[in-house]
């Protein structure tokens, strides 16, 4: 009913329930006493919100003011639940084991899994807001629900990481609200007063009447506010302390999940310019950023010393080649950008499955602490080394895939930036696959005292180590062979994207 009166939908509309279920979600989590209940229901929640984004494909809604389902966000869409799904899993037989550790009360695990349903609701909000100032509330709002999430163990670091975030993303999230206000500013005099001038599905068909110095200003603003959330160098201080303070099923969903979103928000802007033939292009300030997180991250991924941090950076890395993607445009380009996208969200949230239950097996999430893991778990490390090898960008892995049309795009388009790209790219490969031997191979270390234990029975082990195995199984897939409906799909959006 709320979501009717605020947002004009109602329980026909597929689109009532996939943003319904996560806010009854909120409400049972928080009162349930029992945290082992309240990991089974977290399950049912996420596992409904996935299978009810599916009968989007069959039913697509109607668009009404605030919210709209279209070929782009659709995919986006049915990939954050169903990541959202498989993290939930994974979760409870993390948390657990954190909770037979002692690192969490009862009530901080009542508060974890609201907090958690509350994260996908507004991811979910944010990717079918038909409404600049909607969207901009719910990118707001993952902010302020993760924020609590990377904080919940109270520790000095964790509160550090936390307010980091914070301070970063506030600041980042109120310059794109500047910017927000400037593409409103410049579609008024043609749209008029009030949310029409802030409807994407309105504002796109008469873009090219807008006044396009509003509109290169705002778009300045958009990519530093949104950018700064998706972690874009130089603006991505805040990423690695949250990644690495945080409970790691939130590292899974904030590095898979969450990027994308602050992305996508920023795509949709430039659609906008895209659609306007006098406004400058975006594209060369998108590859610029793009190529400087490359290179950062690639050369700081020698120096970390954690677990965690490290594949933060990793995360720029990637976030960045997505970035260069969209900016380079076309068909090709933007179709290598939406896989890349894709094959990320599941590769990286499938390494933080397996890094998580590392920590928790050696008590520790020092590089130094973690030697030889095929020998010390044999299933779990040969997992990990597979997803570190398809992160890496190895073929025949659906990253590989994505990377290799980036580089051939850029190749066929502008030469002199494939030299940057492929060596940002190699940098980035020689750290990976550096650090990887020594994590899986060698002489085990024996675990710290701290250690969480290994799983308590085969069914811990399965939402242990289920998830993980289906990530890989469908990157593995992706680059063998992409359905033909799925590379329609990418082809159609690539085209709206410029």
């Amino acid at each position: 009913m709320t979501l009717d009166l605020l947002l004009g939908i109602g329980p026909d509309n597929g689109l009532f329930w996939v943003l319904s279920l996560p806010l009854v979600g909120v409400a049972l989590l928080a009162l349930l006493p029992s945290w082992r209940l309240a990991s089974w229901l977290n399950i049912a929640v996420a596992g409904a919100t996935f299978a009810v984004s599916l009968s989007l494909f069959d039913h697509r809604p109607e668009a009404t003011r605030f919210l709209f389902i279209d070929d782009f966000n659709i995919y986006l869409v049915t990939l954050t639940t169903f990541v959202g799904f498989t993290t939930a899993i994974f979760s409870a037989g993390y948390i657990a084991r954190e909770s037979r550790a002692a690192r969490l009360s009862a009530v901080h695990l009542r508060f974890y899994h609201a907090m958690y349903q509350a994260f996908l609701f507004t991811m979910l909000l944010a990717l079918t807001a038909n409404n600049t100032g909607v969207m901009w509330v719910a990118v707001e709002a993952a902010t302020l629900t993760t924020v609590l999430m990377v904080s919940l163990y109270r520790s000095r670091e964790a509160i550090e990481a936390a307010w980091k975030y914070f301070i970063l993303c506030s600041v980042g999230i109120g310059l794109a609200l500047f910017g927000t206000t400037l593409v409103y500013l410049a579609a008024q005099p043609v749209m008029g007063d009030g949310a029409d001038a802030m409807a994407w599905t309105l504002l796109i068909g008469r873009a090219h009447q807008f006044q396009p110095d509003l509109l290169n200003l705002a778009f300045v603003f958009l990519l530093v506010g949104y950018g700064t959330k998706v972690g874009l160098a130089p603006l991505h201080a805040w990423l690695p302390d949250a990644h690495a303070e945080g409970p790691t099923p939130i590292s899974a969903v904030l590095s898979g999940l969450l990027l994308n979103v602050a992305l996508y928000a920023l795509l949709r802007f430039k659609m906008l310019l895209a659609a306007n033939g006098n406004t400058l292009a975006p594209g060369p300030l998108m590859i610029l950023m793009g190529l400087s997180s490359l290179f950062v991250s690639g050369f700081m991924l020698y120096r970390r010393g954690d677990i965690k941090r490290l594949f933060a950076y990793s995360s720029i890395e990637h976030m960045g080649l997505i970035t260069f993607a969209f900016g380079m445009g076309g068909p090709l380009a933007n179709f290598a950008g939406l896989l890349h996208m894709t094959m990320h969200s599941l590769t990286k949230s499938g390494i933080f499955f397996a890094v998580g239950t590392i920590t928790q097996n050696l008590g520790s999430k020092r590089l130094a602490d973690i030697r030889g893991l095929t020998a010390s778990h044999p299933v779990l490390g040969w997992a990990f080394a597979i997803a570190v090898l398809a992160i890496a960008g190895m073929p025949p892995m659906g990253v590989f895939m994505s990377e290799f049309l980036v580089v051939s795009s850029t190749f066929a388009r502008e030469p002199l930036l494939a030299v940057p790209l492929v060596l940002g790219l190699l940098i980035a490969f020689g750290a990976l696959v550096g650090r990887l031997q020594g994590l899986v191979f060698g002489e085990p270390v024996p675990p710290a005292r701290s250690a969480a234990g290994t799983a308590s029975s085969r069914g811990g082990a399965l939402m242990t180590h289920g998830p993980l195995w289906l990530h890989l199984a469908l990157v593995v897939v992706a680059g063998l062979w992409l359905p033909a409906p799925l590379v329609r799909w990418f082809e159609t959006v690539a085209k709206l994207l410029g």
